[in-house]
């Protein structure tokens, strides 16, 4: 009898770059793994990319967002040392002052020329892969 395989499949998560003005709205991460981070999160079953990318704003930045297009996908196995992601991010625009909740410590806006430390995941190369094709 051929033996049954059991399949592990990567997780789908959103990540949401938030142009407000001044810069980009990063949040501090409440829960490991620690550091400042692009708001986003899992993808609930049943939810759209795009559900996703608003619900996960809201919860983190209580800014209602307006998405702007799809950026890019990120995949690397290692991107999350927690599990495989794959995280698919969005531009978004938002108006109105951004105030941390859910797993956000702290929030800030920043720009390409002051960046707080450390940055989580790989957020870091996603950050400098938009600066460098949006500027």
């Amino acid at each position: 009898m051929a033996e049954k395989k059991s399949f592990k499949n990567p997780i789908p998560t959103v990540d949401i770059i938030i142009e407000v003005k001044g810069g980009i709205v990063l949040i501090k991460r409440k829960n490991p793994p620690f550091g400042w981070a692009i708001p986003g999160g899992f993808v609930d079953y049943g939810e759209s990319l795009e559900e996703a990318a608003i619900r996960e704003a809201k919860e983190e930045t209580s800014l209602d967002i307006n998405l702007i297009r799809q950026f890019h996908t990120y995949s690397d196995p290692e991107r999350d040392k927690r599990f495989h992601t794959i995280s698919t991010v969005y531009i978004a625009k938002a108006e109105g002052e951004p105030n941390a909740s859910d797993d956000a410590k702290e929030i800030g806006v920043f720009t390409k020329d002051i960046l707080p430390e450390p940055i989580a995941f790989d957020h870091g190369k996603i950050l400098k892969d938009y600066f460098k094709n949006r500027y």
